[in-house]
């Protein structure tokens, strides 16, 4: 089945260049391109957007008291400490705060470890780099480099041709498909990995999308986009019990999920929100698995087309198609969606139960499925419990160590030993005697000597061999 991205036309699966470079999109025109820069005139947002689309708009940010944001980092801090022991015992802590947003400097961390990342990256020491280091199919390396500049052309880590945002994307993407060669390259995977890249280093992004790949949207990226279509009618299933009127429309439009929902799941609503939105339901996602995706899904169609004077304004299929390509910015904003997604009554089992009757239905009239797929995990502790990890593995380990020369503690300290104190004492004496003598014999003992004393010698000889051993003692990782 041929299904393309919305909003862009481009290949699912594959990439090919835009007929017509100065298009305009839901993203905003493109910009001139000069040389390796692109180059545009609005300033940069706290996101790292320099402008030209609505979807990142400033408007819609709830702004968080910074006493309140302070307070949230000391409390992130200490779960991402003790994780194992959270996840354990007060998970639902975790999913609460996970719904109240995650502390945007320490959103890469929390995300590296609600999706098990980080012990896939502990477990698997020095995979990425040998993975890095090949040159990957050449099949997909063209489609992947193709493709670079089509992710998030708005941000300034992604504006620059063969940027370090760029390159840092190629080798996540390229990475993954020498480490899964029998799925390849899904064009939906650039804008998940160039999302991880925006809040973490490529190789901690490289096993998030790992694992987001493989536990949280199993099959959604292989050959066929079978686990996506089942998903789509499942969606289709649960919104005729959300929203009966919805469902009827579409049934009437003859409007199949797979046309409206394959952009909104296969890239976790990163290319459909408001970025302050987008964070937040990937904050949720990362947490409590794909029942997140479902709900926003549901809340957007119901919202869209869940009354008959909305319905008014799309009467036929391209009216339809036109208004969920272009929904309304009120039921995208970030305080309402998260409202109505958690008042939103769908469960894992729920969904669970209508992918049993799905299963069956496309086995009756497809067969079965070419794409075995791993089973789905339902959020980070479903995905713990797979895999449950060692307190070394969850253990942080610093980059760069750098052991200060100033920071040397002097050996009486170390020793701590009372004769040593008492040798001090007597030596103070002795000088303290010795100038008195000098004073009585006219001697200035402020006059500098031309032989430095012994004890002077000793002290300066010392205090340069720290500084040099000290230095061998600096990792850079």
């Amino acid at each position: 089945m041929a299904t393309t991205e919305q909003g862009n036309g481009l290949d699912i699966r594959g990439s090919k260049e835009l007929k017509d470079r100065g298009k305009s999109s839901k993203y905003g025109s493109e910009p001139e391109v000069n040389g390796n820069a692109i180059f545009v005139e609005k300033h940069v947002d706290r996101y790292g957007f320099t402008g030209g689309a609505q979807q990142y708009s400033a408007e819609t940010v709830e702004e968080i008291p910074i006493e309140v944001l302070r307070q949230r980092e000391a409390k992130w801090l200490e779960m991402l400490n003790n994780w194992d022991k959270w996840m354990a015992k007060k998970h639902k802590k975790i999913k609460e705060r996970c719904q109240k947003g995650i502390p945007p400097s320490l959103r890469g961390r929390a995300w590296l470890y609600l999706t098990g990342g980080k012990v896939k990256r502990e477990q698997n020491k020095g995979k990425f780099q040998e993975l890095d280091d090949q040159p990957g199919d050449p099949k997909w390396v063209d489609i992947i480099e193709r493709d670079l500049h089509r992710q998030f052309p708005f941000h300034e880590m992604f504006s620059a041709r063969g940027g370090h945002g760029q390159q840092d994307l190629f080798r996540v993407l390229k990475a993954y498909t020498l480490h899964r060669p029998e799925e390849g390259y899904c064009q939906a995977q650039a804008p998940i990995a160039a999302v991880l890249l925006m809040h973490m280093p490529a190789e901690d992004a490289f096993w998030v999308l790992f694992q987001i790949c493989e536990k949280y949207l199993p099959g959604y990226y292989s050959k066929g986009l079978e686990a996506i279509q089942l998903d789509g009618e499942i969606l289709h299933a649960l919104l005729k019990k959300v929203c009966p009127l919805a469902y009827r429309h579409l049934e009437n439009q003859k409007l199949g999920p797979i046309l409206y929902m394959t952009e909104w799941f296969m890239c976790a609503f990163s290319r459909t929100l408001p970025w302050a939105s987008v964070l937040r339901v990937w904050d949720m996602f990362l947490c409590e698995g794909v029942k997140i995706l479902f709900r926003v899904g549901l809340v957007l169609l119901k919202c869209t087309l869940g009354s008959q004077e909305k319905l008014k304004s799309c009467p036929g299929l391209y009216e339809t198609m036109e208004l969920l390509k272009a929904m309304p910015p009120q039921y995208m904003q970030e305080a309402f969606l998260v409202h109505e997604i958690l008042e939103l009554s769908v469960s894992e089992k729920d969904i669970e139960k209508d992918h049993r009757s799905q299963l069956r239905l496309w086995k009756e009239s497809h067969g079965e499925l070419h794409c075995k797929s791993p089973p789905r995990m339902h959020g980070a502790r479903a995905v713990m419990a797979a895999e449950p990890p060692s307190r070394q593995d969850l253990k942080e380990r610093p980059t760069i160590i750098v052991e200060s020369p100033l920071a040397t503690v002097p050996v009486e300290e170390k020793m701590g030993d009372n004769r040593a104190k008492r040798r001090s004492k007597k030596d103070k004496e002795k000088v303290e005697e010795k100038n008195r003598l000098g004073n009585e014999e006219g001697i200035d003992p402020h006059i500098s000597q031309k032989e430095p004393s012994p004890l002077l010698s000793a002290h300066t000889e010392q205090g340069s061999n720290d500084s040099l051993s000290s230095a061998e003692h600096d990792t850079y990782l």
